[in-house]
């Protein structure tokens, strides 16, 4: 069976983003989570999904210009994402999106249909976001893997990523120090 895995980036008081929801102490939003080997698709909530489009979308066309969304050069890193993330089947959980520009996107409307996912033959799942989605597919017992990059600061107003109604024990699979002070953290959900 196909492992689902939810890479979140957060503060070290477990925020996801700032209280509008943009994690905005992130730099970059490549891959530092050496997923891509062991990852055949990505699922997305249909919140999150839009301006994921829209960001990817940029970097796809325009590499070498600022980002209209942000206003920075794209980094190297975020060019090789954008090119696996055009080439990789994405699937949104939303009641109300029903189309995307992306070829390779699908939608779903149940949280069976991910269980289904996951039987499917194929390489594991990246659960990217939003909070959210991950939080609810946290209780639905679906998370068999849980990513961190927790970046060094206290985001204070922020929205909580752990937000489950019941408590899960993680077991640290593994813990390595990345540049500028932050930690890449691997937990098992049991």
């Amino acid at each position: 069976m196909r492992k689902l895995i939810a890479a979140m980036r957060t503060s070290a008081d477990g925020k996801f983003g700032n209280p509008e929801g943009y994690a905005d102490w992130v730099d970059a939003w490549s891959d530092d989570y050496g997923l891509t080997p062991h990852i055949g698709a990505c699922l997305l909530g249909g919140r999150m999904y839009p301006g994921y489009e829209q960001y990817w979308t940029a970097i796809q066309n325009t590499p070498d210009q600022p980002l209209p969304m942000t206003g920075k050069l794209v980094a190297p890193a975020e060019v090789e994402w954008a090119r696996f993330a055009a080439r990789t089947p994405h699937y949104v959980l939303s009641n109300t999106l029903a189309s995307a520009a992306w070829p390779q996107t699908r939608f779903l409307r149940h949280v069976e249909e991910i269980a289904a996912l996951k039987r499917q033959p194929g390489k594991d799942i990246y659960l990217m976001g939003g909070g959210q989605i991950v939080a609810s597919l946290i209780d639905a017992g679906l998370v068999d893997e849980l990513c961190l990059i927790v970046h060094p600061l206290i985001a204070g107003d922020g929205r909580s990523l752990f937000t489950m109604t019941e408590r899960r024990p993680l077991e640290l699979r593994s813990a390595q120090p990345l540049p500028q002070g932050r930690l890449n953290l691997v937990y098992a959900i049991n």
